[in-house]
């Protein structure tokens, strides 16, 4: 039966798709900004045939949002469920906007990992701000407080005709992040900073965010029955964001892209939403709830009540508004921030509705669930949509071509460096190792007072870089939340699947440095067009990498993210993995941080160094492209970094470091950089050229202090996997090879190179 639907203009329009040819079709998807292919357009063509009528604009820009490569996952999700999906699912408590693992019998960790790179590269402060605002909205709508954000950005280096300057963007997507972390009272803890001229102009902002919730307290995104209440709270509704999600599924054509579609974030709307839901929701009042991000009203209201087999009745105009005079579609898409959709059973809807007047939050009752499997949306009494949700939020998935170039792996063999101590400051100084404090200085690691280890340690005045941070979980307890984070595009550059895998080898080895226990990950996806066969191939060949150290190790991804499109003109970034780690520190005050503690006391190496040195610092600053990339197997790393786990808890342990960019050289130096303490190793019972074994960056490799008369006790733990390389002393590190001096350099030019650049 035929379903009438009012199309005057003041509602909505129709849109005439049945009987046009695909050329028509997809002018109708260009014109009206739908990022839809001519083969999609058909499906909704097919669909409105049977149902006797063209759609509306309404229905038509509701699809292209659930259809869009930002909300459907439809080139990615066949290979993430047989790669990444089902990990560790023993240890996975629940799943929606954000996942969830087990703290203790009590408490659960939420976390996500999101992207917002095409918004941050047309307007960089803004799309930077609202991932924040975006990423904390994730974690809220599982009912979890959040305790701490985190963000890895990549800014380019070269100046791009046509395009923003590297260093306006990186100043915009810096200050976005400072403003709304620094003003919403969520410490900004972990993260990171990498440059290189393959981000030009294709900048990416991987945002994360951690929370905390009891266990009886977490909620579900499903609506699964019919009178549930729909309410909207929050920030009101406008035209920033619109078809934000269409813009984020395709190429960047220029640094001129539309800037209404990146939303305007508030801050100070969200932190009293956060109080306002989180209230609500210890008392029991909330039956559902997900956050308005991608796709707005539409997607959120299609998702929650498909999830329940339900179907749903929304009156558009008692949405609170921005602006006058907004269409219909304009309503339904926006994707303005700091936006709830609570569903509530109809007895709790006026203390709810209390709860947020009470924090000065907007908020209104919209629609309700009802039976039957169909979405009613009605503007000022006029029905302007009439869909099946499942219809609606289930577009075709895509198996695209995929093709693997086998590259011819390049073996170099560089000249010995003549002066080791310049190779090593110039490492200290490269832009990818050196301070990140003119960045992280702006954000505030320590609000809410809970921080334990922050982005930086050691003696007050000269901190250097920590591993990973730690957050106290609950002030009645002594365990802690441990959060880190795992990349190296240039590793995946050279080879994806290996480059998956050391991203999870790095995440693991960090929260070990820690003394964590490794408990789960979150994945943000990073890759240019899939349309390509050639980097639909990457993406396949990084989601293997990722599978195999994460099946190894069970430990499962909780949530995550997939960007494609990160591509402009003959431009586009290398397929890599961000992997956000969380893990779980039984008793703060035994965290190890990576600052030397006093001298005379022994140093180890627990690994192995490599001739494996594809992608590394050492070989991009000889412009050697090419090589083998490190090689990390998860049973060794499982070996190395839980026995290491053993001898930090047994309280062993003065320091460990992680080794990576630099190798140990660099990790050695790091480590004196926060304390003044230097060391003496020894470098020729590693058996590799000097350079080698001083730079080269072995996976599942940590460097370790040892407290003095403890040694016994770290090697029983250890076994074949330690190596004696020295010990800590004052004011200076020097390396020998035997007897052959090979560099000597004092701890104040380290801290100054480290700081401020090679001079």
């Amino acid at each position: 039966m035929s379903v009438q639907l009012m199309t005057d203009a003041e509602f909505s329009r129709e849109v005439p798709v049945i009987g046009k040819s695909g050329e028509e079709l997809s002018n109708i998807s260009r014109m009206m900004h739908l990022g839809l292919s001519t083969e999609e357009m058909s499906q909704i063509a097919s669909f409105f045939k049977t149902e006797g009528r063209n759609p509306t604009d309404v229905e038509v820009q509701a699809i292209a949002q659930a259809w869009s490569e930002h909300c459907s996952y439809k080139s990615s999700k066949i290979h993430l469920k047989k790669y990444i999906f089902g990990i560790g699912k023993d240890k996975i408590v629940a799943e929606g906007d954000a996942g969830l693992v087990s703290l203790d019998d009590e408490t659960a960790i939420a976390f996500k990992m999101e992207s917002h790179n095409h918004p941050s590269a047309i307007e960089p402060y803004g799309g930077a701000a609202t991932g924040v605002g975006g990423i904390l909205r994730d974690i809220l709508s599982m009912g979890a407080q959040p305790i701490a954000v985190t963000d890895v950005l990549y800014f380019g280096t070269r100046k791009i005709k046509g395009f923003p300057s590297p260093k306006f963007i990186e100043s915009g997507v810096i200050s976005g992040i400072r403003d709304y972390g620094n003003r919403v009272g969520i410490p900004t803890v972990s993260g990171g900073i990498v440059y290189s001229d393959f981000f030009s102009p294709n900048v990416l902002v991987n945002v994360g965010c951690v929370g905390i919730v009891n266990k009886n307290e977490i909620r579900s995104s499903a609506i699964s029955k019919p009178g549930v209440k729909l309410i909207i709270a929050g920030g009101k509704t406008g035209r920033d964001g619109i078809h934000g999600v269409n813009m984020a599924s395709a190429v960047m054509e220029s640094g001129e892209e539309d800037i209404t579609t990146v939303q305007l974030g508030s801050p100070i709307t969200k932190e009293p939403l956060i109080h306002a839901v989180l209230d609500a929701n210890r008392k029991g009042l909330l039956f559902a709830l997900k956050d308005l991000g991608g796709g707005g009203l539409s997607s959120v209201v299609g998702e929650m009540l498909n999830a329940g087999s339900m179907g749903g009745r929304v009156y558009l105009d008692r949405v609170p508004l921005k602006e006058a005079n907004m269409r219909p579609w304009e309503i339904w898409i926006s994707e303005s921030q700091e936006r709830m959709l609570l569903a509530i059973l109809e007895t709790h809807v006026e203390e709810v509705l209390g709860i947020m007047e009470d924090w000065d939050i907007p908020a209104a009752v919209i629609g309700d669930s009802e039976k039957g499997g169909r979405l009613k949306l009605y503007y000022k009494g006029r029905k302007v949509l009439d869909l099946s949700t499942e219809f609606m939020t289930s577009p075709k998935l895509y198996d695209r071509p995929s093709l693997i170039r086998e590259k011819a792996v390049v073996q170099w063999l560089p000249k010995l460096p003549t002066d080791f101590k310049k190779q090593l400051l110039g490492m200290l100084a490269d832009p990818n190792v050196r301070t990140k404090e003119y960045a992280v200085r702006q954000y505030d690691h320590t609000v809410r007072g809970n921080t334990v280890i922050g982005p930086f340690t050691g003696i007050v005045g000269r901190e250097g870089p920590s591993d990973a941070s730690v957050i106290r979980a609950d002030w009645n307890k002594e365990i802690g939340v441990a959060i880190t984070h795992g990349s190296n595009p240039f590793y995946s550059k050279v080879d994806p699947y290996l480059g998956g895998k050391a991203a999870v080898d790095e995440t693991v080895r960090n929260l070990i440095s820690v003394g964590a226990e490794p408990l789960g990950f979150s994945d943000c996806l990073n890759s240019g067009n899939p349309e390509k066969p050639e980097i639909m191939g990457e993406f396949i060949e990084m989601l293997k990498g990722l599978h195999e150290s994460a099946f190894s190790l069970n430990i499962p991804y909780v949530s995550g993210n997939v960007s494609f499109y990160n591509e402009a003109g003959k431009r586009r970034i290398p397929t890599f993995p961000t992997v956000l780690g969380v893990g779980k520190v039984d008793n703060i005050r035994y965290s190890v941080t990576p600052d030397f503690k006093e001298s005379g006391s022994a140093i180890y190496l627990v690994g192995v160094p490599t001739t494996e040195m594809g992608g590394s610092l050492y070989f991009r600053r000889l412009k050697l492209e090419g090589g083998r990339v490190p090689y990390s197997d998860p049973r060794t790393l499982k070996r190395r970094g839980w026995n290491l786990l053993k001898a930090i808890k047994s309280g062993s342990v003065n320091s460990a470091h992680d080794v990576s960019d630099g190798g140990i050289a660099t990790a050695m130096s790091e480590m004196t950089v926060g304390s003044g303490i230097g060391a003496l190793i020894d470098v020729s019972s590693l058996g590799l050229r000097t350079d080698f074994a001083l730079f080269s960056e072995p996976q599942s490799t940590w460097l370790v202090e040892v407290k003095h008369g403890r040694e016994d006790e770290f090697v029983k733990l250890l076994g074949d996997d330690s190596i004696y390389l020295g010990r800590t002393r004052d004011s200076e590190i020097a390396v020998t090879r035997g007897e052959e001096s090979v560099l000597n350099v004092s701890t104040d030019s380290i801290l100054k190179h480290w700081k401020k650049g090679y001079q």
